[in-house]
């Protein structure tokens, strides 16, 4: 049945959909009178049992359900919880003149309002179904925004775990790093990194990703994070270093098909060398005044894949007196380069890296993300890590 789209007095641009829930055909003639005497644009449609109101609910979304709490199938509150475990709608009860108690507890459960049949008048019906659905609007952004809040609370506590402060003692290195999440609802996924200096001098470095997003990648990304700098402030070095990092990925995972790549970089600013223990991970980028290229680097598989069976090469290079290294994850390069579809890749991202000019490492890197973000029309979904690391041997 649909209701004027307007009528007298106040017009209203609104179109309400309304289910009724009602086992008694006086009751619901009586019901549909009053709300085509009301000036509410409207469609409704009714149904007869609890079960029946499944059906329709499952069917298409409405906006507002008048329930009757005595239905051949379902009685009393527990009505209300069953429809609204159905529909994001406001809920209207529809209660009778003997049962004074009925509304207020119908109210406690969930109900956004409750009509006393018999006592029901047009303007009373209008005001309540306008109300009612405006009230439930009202506490769905309430519920989303306390989500939010939550969500937002819980990833800084994991961003924290994700991207922690370097532990540099030396003037000759220094790290900066930038994190974006992937775009659905913002959540972290498992992309980490860290910088430790040992007491050799040596600058240790690692960036990662494990696979998937959401709380379970983000906090195996901070478990391996935290044994990572744990391990090697212990001593723990190269190929050793990564087989216990895949016994804790292994142990710690959620998921038998989570996996995690990951780079392990040390700088020997003494011995002006850098080595590089790549498990399924992107080469870094290599910075110098005359130009930036890719790593050429030995591979391993990544973490988690075929346990126990890694084997992951060194690549020793000599270090440059005065250069960066750029490591990243997947985020920064998956996205578009343009609107044909094609893909930015590592040529694409070495192409734009020579296009940016400023001396501020934090900077560059700022510029760096922004201009890919801008070529993908903030169209990522994967997170975005990257670490950067400058040095000057003459400084040390």
């Amino acid at each position: 049945m649909t209701g004027p789209s307007a009528g007298r007095g106040e017009q209203y641009a609104e179109q309400y959909d309304v289910l009724l829930v009602e086992d008694d055909d006086g009751d619901a003639l009586l019901v549909e009178e009053l709300l085509h005497d009301t000036d509410l644009p409207y469609t409704l449609t009714r149904c007869h049992t609890a079960a029946e109101a499944h059906r329709a609910l499952a069917a298409r979304p409405v906006d507002c359900v008048l329930l009757d709490l005595h239905l051949p199938d379902a009685s009393g509150v527990e009505t209300i919880r069953t429809i609204q475990a159905d529909t994001r709608a406001a809920i209207i009860v529809l209660t009778g003149l003997d049962e004074p108690r009925a509304g207020v507890d119908s109210l406690a459960v969930g109900a956004q309002d409750y009509l006393v049949k018999g006592k029901v008048e047009p303007d009373l019906m209008q005001r309540a179904v306008r109300y009612a659905v405006q009230r439930k609007q009202a506490e769905l952004a309430n519920a989303a925004l306390q989500i939010g809040r939550l969500r937002a609370a819980e990833n800084a506590r994991l961003e924290r775990g994700l991207l922690p402060e370097p532990l540099l003692s030396t003037t000759a290195v220094t790290a900066s790093s930038r994190y974006y999440p992937g775009r659905a609802q913002a959540l972290l996924g498992g992309d980490f990194l860290d910088v430790v200096q040992t007491d050799d001098g040596q600058v240790h470095a690692i960036i990662g990703d494990v696979s998937g997003h959401g709380p379970d990648a983000a906090a195996l990304g901070v478990c391996l994070r935290i044994a990572w700098r744990a391990l090697t402030l212990g001593g723990h070095r190269a190929q050793r270093l990564l087989h216990l990092l895949e016994q804790i990925h292994i142990a710690e995972r959620a998921g038998s098909d989570l996996f995690t790549t990951c780079a392990l970089i040390t700088l020997d600013p003494q011995a002006a060398t850098l080595t590089l223990h790549l498990a399924g991970h992107h080469e870094p980028l290599l910075v110098t005044p005359e130009g930036t290229r890719q790593v050429s680097a030995a591979h391993g598989i990544a973490l988690g894949i075929a346990p126990g069976l890694g084997h992951w090469p060194a690549t020793t290079l000599a270090l440059p007196a005065d250069g960066a290294l750029i490591a990243y994850t997947d985020g920064l390069i998956e996205g578009f380069a343009d609107g044909t579809g094609a893909r930015l890749g590592v040529d694409g991202l070495l192409r734009l890296i020579d296009t940016l000019h400023t001396p501020d490492p934090g900077t560059h890197l700022d510029r760096l993300i922004a201009r890919t973000r801008a070529l993908n029309a903030d169209r990522h979904t994967d997170d975005l890590a990257v670490l950067r690391l400058d040095w000057n041997t003459d400084a040390s």
